[in-house]
């Protein structure tokens, strides 16, 4: 079958056709969605002007559905994902009850969210409290940190943090629970100098729950570290029986970083290396292979020559 040969005018005809086609459609899409709907969304509540002498366990779930007023646009791109993100509850009237109402606090709720547009009503419309004596426990900071050195430096001693535990108030019942506080992840890269900062504790996830400090100042110690080797006597560890042991060599050569400070001081005191006979006894090995149970603090070992001696039994 031939193609369909069209004129110069008809090919204009239909591109005139065509164009006014695309623009009714944008327009009529145009007015569609400036004209007002009502649309549901699902979001979260967070509670403001919690109450001071009362710890409170809220008796639904944090989140509630909103049937929003507004226009088509606005419907699009809360699809997306948009707004409105959480809907702001006002606590200050759980010191005469135990329960609040969506429908006395919609005009401040309103409020919130932009003036084209308006919360009609919240499913469920009440929230319900249960309320017990705010009870304060102390627990330690524990520190989160994602840390990386510049070669030959490291950590040299204990993190310090000032203050190194904060007071956690809330219902028993979850204080309990709470044995101790992370702080936010604290990151830095390329450390070459002691670092000594600020950071923010970990914020609470349940309303009724309240820390006090809110952050921490923490001290990380950082020296350059360098090589040193000592030799250590080795120990023999299970030998119930008392047998007399004889290791060869007896004693092992240590290589080990060290921070500059610590240098001198580190001796093979610091440092225990033991085999265990039980290797020979249950499994009948004719070595022993050598592991290091104590270290010097933060020293970081390489290697240890040899990692198994030979040894002879006598009973």
């Amino acid at each position: 079958m031939g193609l369909i040969k069209l004129t110069a005018v008809e090919r204009r005809k239909i591109s005139i056709f065509f164009t006014c086609l695309i623009l009714a459609i944008a327009t009529w899409l145009f007015f569609s969605l400036s004209n007002k709907y009502e649309y549901e969304v699902k979001t979260i509540v967070n509670f403001k002007n919690l109450p001071v002498n009362k710890a409170f366990n809220p008796l639904q779930s944090d989140t509630v559905l909103l049937t929003v007023q507004g226009t088509g646009w606005q419907l699009l791109f809360t699809r997306l994902r948009i707004y409105p993100r959480d809907v702001r509850v006002d606590l200050s009237n759980l010191s005469k009850r135990n329960y609040v109402t969506f429908t006395d606090q919609m005009r401040s709720i309103n409020a919130y969210y932009s003036s084209e547009q308006r919360i009609v009503s919240v499913q469920p419309d009440t929230l319900y409290f249960d309320f017990t004596t705010r009870q304060v426990k102390k627990v330690p900071v524990r520190l989160n940190s994602k840390l990386s050195f510049i070669k030959q430096f490291g950590q040299s001693e204990d993190i310090v943090l000032k203050p190194d535990s904060v007071t956690v108030t809330g219902p028993l019942e979850q204080l309990q629970k709470i044995e101790y506080w992370t702080t936010d992840t604290f990151s830095r890269k390329d450390i070459s100098n002691t670092i000594i900062d600020k950071i923010t504790l970990k914020a609470t996830s349940a309303p009724n729950i309240t820390i006090y400090p809110p952050l921490t100042e923490v001290k990380i110690p950082v020296e350059e570290f360098t090589e040193k080797q000592l030799f250590v006597p080795i120990k023999v560890i299970n030998n119930n029986q008392y047998y007399n042991v004889k290791l060869f060599p007896d004693r092992v050569k240590v290589t080990f970083m060290i921070s500059l400070s610590d240098y001198e001081d580190t001796n093979e005191d610091d440092f225990d290396a033991v085999v265990d006979l039980n290797t020979w006894k249950n499994f009948g090995a004719t070595m022993l292979p050598i592991r290091i149970v104590k270290k010097k603090p933060f020293s970081r070992i390489r290697w240890i020559e040899p990692s198994q001696v030979h040894f002879m039994v006598k009973k």
